[in-house]
C-alpha cells in the first residue's frame, strides 16, 4: 500500500495505489460537469464510482451544491474524504461506501450525475497490469458496472437533470441497455476514452419525485 499526491485541474489531491491512479484527460469531464451546473436545476450532485473524488471536486471547486460521493471500496471513500478536507469542501462533501444499488435512498434526487465505473472487458483487463482489476474490470462487455450506474441515473436523476457517464468507446455507449426516459443526447470522444451525456426523455420523464436529496 502506497499513498500519493497528484494534481488534478489545479487542485492538490492524495491517491492510494489501491486506486484507479488518475488520468489526466478526465479533467476534461469535470470541465464538462461543471459547465452543465449551469443548465441544470438547483440541487446536489452524485459521483458514482467515484475513486480518489477528483472528478466530482473539481467539478464542484467553483459551486456551492454539495457532493455525494460514491465507491464500494473502503480506501475510495478514505481518500475522498481527506481529498475533500485538502481542498476545503468537506462541508458539502457527503461520501458513501457501498454497492450502487444499496447507497442511495429512494426518493433522493440529483440535479447532476457523474459516473466513472470500469468498462475494460474481463478478458482485456491483463493489458493493463498496473491497474487494480477492480478498478477497471467491466464484466463480460464492460458495460456490467455501467448498467448499474444507468439504473442509479434514471431512478434519481431531477427532471431536467443531466448525467456524464464515462466509458471506452462509443460503441459501448451503443450498447447500453437504457431504461425508458432516458436518452443520450450527446457523445464526446477522446484519445483514451468517450463521455455521454444523458438526460431524461422529455425532460421530466423519471421516477425521482423534484426536491433535494438528504
Amino acid at each position: 500500500m502506497a499513498r500519493s499526491d497528484f494534481t488534478f485541474a489545479d487542485l492538490h489531491l492524495v491517491t492510494d495505489d489501491r486506486l484507479l491512479a488518475p488520468r489526466a484527460w478526465t479533467q476534461l469531464q469535470s470541465a464538462w460537469a461543471a459547465d452543465l451546473l449551469s443548465q441544470v436545476p438547483e440541487g446536489p450532485v452524485l459521483e458514482l464510482c467515484a475513486g480518489a473524488g477528483h472528478i466530482g471536486l473539481a467539478a464542484l471547486r467553483q459551486s456551492e451544491r454539495r457532493l455525494v460521493a460514491v465507491d464500494r471500496e473502503p480506501v475510495a471513500a478514505d481518500t475522498i474524504c481527506e481529498n475533500a478536507e485538502r481542498v476545503g469542501m468537506a462541508s458539502r462533501v457527503e461520501v458513501r461506501c457501498g454497492e450502487l444499488s444499496q447507497v442511495v435512498e429512494p426518493g433522493e434526487c440529483f440535479a447532476l450525475v457523474i459516473a466513472d465505473p470500469p468498462w475494460v472487458p474481463t478478458s482485456r483487463i491483463g493489458r493493463f497490469p498496473e491497474d487494480p482489476r477492480g478498478a477497471i474490470d467491466g464484466g463480460d462487455d464492460g458495460l456490467a458496472v455501467a448498467q448499474q450506474c444507468v439504473a442509479v441515473i434514471a431512478e434519481h436523476l431531477l427532471p431536467w437533470g443531466a448525467a456524464l457517464l464515462q466509458l471506452g468507446t462509443r460503441d459501448q455507449v451503443g450498447a447500453l441497455d437504457l431504461p425508458a426516459g432516458l436518452v443520450v443526447v450527446e457523445v464526446r470522444e477522446y484519445p483514451r476514452g468517450v463521455l455521454a451525456r444523458l438526460v431524461p426523455a422529455g425532460g421530466d420523464q423519471v421516477s425521482c419525485a423534484a426536491g433535494p436529496s438528504r
